[in-house]
């Protein structure tokens, strides 16, 4: 027996990894050595620190009981400390902080809080496709605020028309930006508090990116430095890119109490939260030793180096920036950006992600992960000289 999908299923289209992956098969059942450089999961491992953590963590009984919805109180207490730490800002961790099953998990429940059917988010585009779809599931709708190069991939809030202002509940942010790799400024980040204010709009930023970075005098900022933030807003941190800690879905959210209690309402009512021992290797992660982190830098900054080499050999445009282990590059004329990764993939056996998986406003772009090995990424530049754009 078959069943019939729900609407809010039929409406979305398929998910953009789902589909790479999808094609990527194909390849491999053709026997292509196939080189990943779509999707963003770091290819090196969790540092050996956190694992021991765990290790000792999993013994202990009383980690094998269900955990607290809101997270541990010393995990929100080691995030508080890393927020104070690096950015600063003072934090209360029994109010103003969540622990997470990943960061997707709680941007994806978030809208379920704040949206209600006829409500608008503004979305960025192109951008991570959760955004939007959390907004739908929700029975929101979706104003996409246009991320141009000209003008630095940051929205323009004055072209977001009154009418639609008014009805927004939320405004999403991501900074350092998937897929374009820009920054935010802190007067950009000043004028979104404004705004968000002005309208009375939850400000959310999603910001797991910000130690991925190649310059150290010039480290990303977050939302949460800047004054007024905590009146408006909600900011989204991730274990999983900083300390290679994608498959232990652990992560957390800091800022306005009322936006961290609506979270955790929802949070109460659909997940049991964390498991402990995850959330002890979490504290280690935050307060531990910080040598795994630096290393993962020096890595991507040897396989960036690399790869853009490979690209000017070739002739093919990117976006310059300092942070985040990607590569938004322009098209070669000609080419959609959905042709031109189906090109390399049938003709190259590599996988890039297109730019319009992102959104419309990705059209022209493609990105690349820099989440392979040296070797494989000059391999991958290797195979696509020689082809013909």
């Amino acid at each position: 027996m078959e069943f019939d999908f729900a609407m809010r299923i039929k409406k979305l289209p398929p998910y953009l990894f789902a589909e790479i992956d999808r094609l990527k098969a194909e390849q491999t059942k053709k026997r292509v050595n196939v080189i990943d450089l779509g999707v963003g999961d770091p290819d090196t491992p969790t540092p050996s620190n956190i694992v021991e953590a765990l290790k000792k963590a999993a013994e202990k009984k009383e980690n094998h009981r269900y955990p607290s919805y809101m997270g541990m109180l010393k995990f929100r207490e080691a995030a508080a400390k890393w927020y104070k730490d690096r950015f600063g800002v003072e934090l209360d961790p029994v109010n103003e902080v969540i622990t997470l099953i990943g960061s997707k998990e709680g941007i994806a429940h978030l809208p379920w809080a704040f949206i209600n059917p006829g409500d608008i988010s503004l979305v960025p585009d192109p951008a991570y496709p959760v955004y939007a779809v959390a907004t739908k599931f929700a029975g929101g709708d979706v104003y996409k605020m246009p991320l141009k190069e000209k003008n630095g991939f940051l929205p323009d809030f004055a072209s977001i028309p009154e009418d639609i202002a008014k009805k927004a509940r939320i405004l999403f942010l991501n900074y350092p930006n998937n897929p374009t790799t820009a920054e935010a400024t802190e007067n950009f980040y000043k004028e979104a508090i404004d705004f968000a204010k002005k309208y009375e709009i939850l400000l959310v930023s999603d910001a797991p990116y910000t130690e991925i970075y190649y310059d150290p005098g010039k480290r990303p900022i977050s939302l949460m430095q800047i004054k007024g933030a905590k009146d408006v807003a909600i900011e989204f941190h991730s274990l999983s890119k900083t300390y290679n800690m994608t498959g232990w879905r652990i992560g957390f959210a800091v800022g306005n109490k009322s936006a961290v209690q609506g979270l955790g309402k929802i949070k109460t009512n659909v997940d049991s939260g964390v498991f402990q021992a995850i959330q002890e290797a979490g504290i280690e992660a935050l307060s531990g030793d910080q040598s795994g982190a630096e290393k993962n830098r020096e890595i991507y900054r040897e396989r960036r180096e690399a790869f853009i080499e490979g690209l000017e050999s070739i002739g093919l445009d990117y976006v310059k920036s300092n942070s985040t282990f990607y590569l938004w590059i322009k098209l070669p004329e000609g080419y959609s950006s959905i042709e031109f990764s189906r090109k390399i993939l049938e003709e190259a056996g590599v996988v890039v992600t297109p730019g319009v998986g992102f959104g419309e406003y990705g059209e022209g772009y493609f990105r690349v992960s820099l989440t392979q090995s040296t070797a494989l990424l000059k391999e991958a530049i290797d195979r696509l000289k020689n082809l013909r754009f």
